[in-house]
């Protein structure tokens, strides 16, 4: 943590995130007007003492939606990063398999849906789930699963095929074990940054695929929930788009400025 916050980049992450993960437990038991209060005759009012960042079209406050919006995107963002990884490191384990014709076949496969957009993946889970924060998760962690084991394979071979794995698969190791105590160390850095891109840009894509009707359900808090509601009339109120797309914005750098602090930590060997 300490070599994290002597640089600028970590720094603001570690604030943004912190203050982040603190307007979401607050949320849980205090926003400054309820979630469903609405009030007909202050429709897309501006900024006041009962309404700091001003309401929506329905006269709902736009400060409590995105502070219980927060919780709503911690949840996708730590989801997606969890199965993401748990799904790409069993797709790196199994490309670089001793066995030759699981190798072709799961780097064959990988090739493949590599290059199913993340809202097509979206829209087939859809069918059968309906929209919810699950359907986001879901498709972000294949997406950005499928994508991490690209990236990883190259130095994950490397580290597969390097004499200190022979040797521990030569004194009895099992493969699983070989690769989770040697060949996953090596591929920190790149796990590191991808799974902090891929928190990222889960905030990104629960905004759009919200906005397309896929996302989150009807009356559930999110940043891009409060997006959606806002932007139909972006030209006329455009403060309501402000805020939700400034908080979006503020999330996404932080959570990238993140990885790469940390990469460039472990590099170091200060981490």
């Amino acid at each position: 943590m300490r070599a994290l916050w002597r640089r600028g980049s970590g720094r603001y992450a570690l604030i943004v995130l912190g203050l982040w993960i603190a307007v979401a437990i607050v949320s849980l038991f205090w926003t400054p007007q309820p979630l469903l209060a609405t009030d007909g005759y202050h429709v897309w009012a501006q900024p006041s003492a009962a309404h700091p960042l001003g309401t929506d079209g329905t006269g709902a406050d736009v400060l409590s939606w995105l502070m219980a919006g927060s919780r709503t995107n911690l949840v996708i963002a730590v989801l997606t990063v969890i199965c993401s990884g748990a799904l790409g490191l069993l797709l790196v384990g199994l490309m670089v398999s001793r066995s030759v014709g699981l190798a072709s076949t799961t780097v064959a496969v990988v090739d493949a849906l590599i290059s199913i957009p993340t809202v097509l993946i979206a829209l087939l889970l859809t069918v059968p789930f309906g929209a919810s924060v699950g359907v986001i998760v879901g498709a972000c962690s294949i997406a950005y699963g499928l994508n991490l084991a690209r990236i990883a394979r190259p130095s994950a071979m490397l580290a597969a095929r390097s004499d200190y794995v022979e040797s521990a698969l030569a004194g009895g190791a099992s493969g699983w074990y070989a690769f989770t105590r040697h060949v996953v160390p090596n591929i920190m850095p790149v796990l590191t940054v991808q799974l902090t891109i891929s928190a990222g840009t889960s905030v990104l894509a629960e905004a759009g695929l919200t906005y397309l009707g896929v996302g989150v359900g009807a009356g559930v808090p999110s940043w891009g929930h409060s997006l959606s509601t806002s932007v139909k009339l972006i030209n006329v109120f455009p403060l309501t788009v402000v805020w939700p797309g400034l908080v979006v914005t503020l999330a996404v750098v932080a959570l990238n400025l993140l990885g790469d602090a940390l990469n460039a930590a472990m590099e170091e060997g200060s981490l």
